[in-house]
């Protein structure tokens, strides 16, 4: 794979497919060899396999009785319906989490009644995140004897015995990597299950709340539209960075749709164009990511993530107006911390000499905010390449976030030094932890000295991965136009990223504010295009200079003044 290296990372180009493969696709779904070579590049050889990938279909989606205990689950809820049963939705204060509730919550209204259900959400600083003895205290006040836990509960082994002690019973809808033993819920839906055959292993939460909706409804006569809750799903599929695959795709293309056409009041609200959205255009995974996950994740950072579940809930526009005010407010706030924390961080790492020779990042302060730990991590981590901690107080306890660098697992390099910490759990690249003071210093030191052993050389570098490279003269409107077909874009299918090399400015090339580059790019005889590089400031002096360059950018388009055009996101300039 050739590899390309710029000031900052490695470029590297992707693999050239198989030229006879590319040359038939092209000509049997009749595209050029460049978007067939894309195709190629992600998995996609055949007429079948494009048409599935360019129309998703709801009937692509897998029967989610194919999911292990999905019998179990369904006969347990519709025992609880039969028996009037109270029952406790339950889900984390992250966006996979809230999402997940206000959609089973949502959909179990369509056949219980009311005065039967109710929805809880931990606190983030006093119970942290997954299911709480203390929620399932609230549960038997409640009355409750059925607990469906959303996003959460694959390791809580010993919450769901204490539940049980109690007369309550779990329905566990998780993603997460399953521990050595699963808890004796009634059923336990997680597709990472070492026996379950359900055939895609990559949904939210959110998503496997959905299954089991659907399940549910099929059993009850298919009387609600489960397909109306795809909103919520395709916001988690988008906050919570699961591939953007197989079933994920297909529900998040129909998920946008929805939230294009008919999106629910909370979501609606969020999605304001006062709040960076422009007038006019499609809303896509990236406004997911970047305005309605940020503004609902700040209710539980920094108040509590009930008033992100009662905003997605919300069934009147005027009321979601006004509740959004409150969530915009704590949006603010966590900015300003995540602002002000991150400035400390940095500080603390360039005042300490011994930092640099370290492999991982692990800081810690009693008094930074528990919400925004895990944003103040990934600000570090793209300033300082390395696998990186961020820790603070809560509760008496060292609690924090993780972040990881490129094919390096986070999770498992925590595994390492379970003997030193409390509770952990997460991802590969994002993970959570708490310890007791007493074992900071050994864990710093253990951590560091995982990592040392099992961090390669190439794993410390960034890498770009660029698709292909392409002349400004290949960018043509048709291009473009099935290019969008792509998209939703995210892991597994991210937006194609592009490399032109000996590009000039056509001589307008200025900064914005001191900090990023508007150019207009292309070569003597070829077509010009408007480019935006964001953080690129230190670039002008050369461009402007006529220096050639080589750049690697998305291609998006631009709305500005009730105009679109086609405009190049720089991510990295090479002079």
């Amino acid at each position: 794979m050739p590899t390309l290296v710029s000031g900052k990372s490695i470029w590297e180009l992707g693999a050239t497919p198989d030229p006879a493969t590319v040359v038939r696709l092209a000509g049997e779904i009749s595209v050029d060899r460049k978007i067939a070579t894309l195709l190629v590049q992600r998995g996609i050889t055949t007429f079948e396999e494009a048409q599935r990938f360019f129309r998703p279909e709801l009937e692509h989606l897998h029967d989610p009785f194919l999911m292990a205990d999905m019998e179990k689950a369904v006969y347990r809820l519709l025992s609880a319906l039969e028996m009037g049963e109270k029952v406790m939705v339950y889900g984390d204060y992250d966006v996979d989490g809230t999402t997940a509730v206000a959609l089973m919550y949502g959909f179990l209204q369509e056949y219980f009644d009311t005065e039967k259900l109710s929805y809880y959400i931990p606190d983030r600083l006093s119970e942290g995140y997954g299911i709480s003895f203390q929620g399932i205290d609230e549960a038997q006040l409640r009355g409750c004897t059925l607990i469906i836990a959303l996003d959460c509960g694959i390791r809580s082994v010993d919450k769901v015995d204490y539940a049980r002690k109690k007369g309550i019973d779990f329905i566990i809808c998780d993603h997460h990597q399953p521990g050595e033993a699963l808890p004796e819920a009634s059923a336990v839906l997680d597709p990472k299950r070492a026996d379950c055959p359900y055939p895609y292993k990559e949904l939210s939460g959110c998503g496997i709340g959905f299954k089991l909706a659907q399940a549910l409804n099929s059993r009850l006569g298919g009387k609600a539209d489960v397909f109306a809750y795809l909103d919520l799903v395709a916001t988690s599929i988008a906050a919570d960075i699961v591939p953007i695959t197989g079933e994920n795709r297909v529900l998040a293309y129909f998920g946008l749709q929805r939230i294009n056409t008919e999106a629910r009041a909370g979501i609606r609200a969020l999605l304001l164009p006062k709040n960076g959205l422009e007038t006019g255009r499609e809303v896509s995974i990236t406004d997911l990511v970047f305005t309605a996950a940020p503004r609902i994740n700040a209710a539980g950072r920094i108040d509590h993530g009930r008033e992100a579940v009662a905003l997605l809930l919300c069934n009147d526009f005027e009321a979601a107006q006004q509740a959004i005010i409150a969530i915009h407010a704590h949006n603010d706030t966590r900015r300003n911390l995540d602002q002000q924390i991150t400035a400390e961080a940095l500080a603390m790492l360039e005042s300490n000499p011994s930092f640099s020779d370290a492999r991982a990042t692990v800081l810690y302060q009693a008094h930074w905010h528990k919400g925004v730990v895990g944003i103040v991590a990934a600000r570090v981590l793209e300033k300082h390449y390395r696998p990186t901690i961020i820790l603070t107080e809560s509760n008496g306890k060292i609690t924090g976030s993780a972040r990881s660098v490129r094919d390096f697992d986070i999770l498992e390099a925590i595994t390492a030094c379970a003997d030193l910490l409390e509770q952990f759990g997460g991802h590969k690249y994002a993970a959570g932890l708490t310890l007791r003071p007493e074992n900071l210093d050994a864990f710093c030191r253990k951590f560091e000295e995982v990592v040392s052993n099992t961090l390669s050389e190439a794993q410390r570098i960034p890498v770009v991965e660029v698709d292909l490279e392409l002349e400004p003269e290949e960018i043509t409107p048709k291009f473009y136009r099935i290019l969008k077909q792509f998209a939703p874009f995210g892991p597994g299918n991210m937006a194609p990223l592009f490399l032109s090399r000996n590009l000039v400015d056509s001589g307008n090339a200025r900064d914005l504010a001191g900090k990023h580059l508007k150019l207009r790019l292309g070569k003597p005889g070829q077509p010009w295009f408007d480019a935006i590089a964001f953080g690129q400031a230190e670039f002008l002096r050369p461009v402007a200079s006529g220096i050639p360059v080589d750049a690697v950018y998305v291609i998006e388009e631009n709305h500005w003044n009730g105009k679109v055009s086609l405009q190049w996101n720089v991510k990295e300039i090479r002079v």
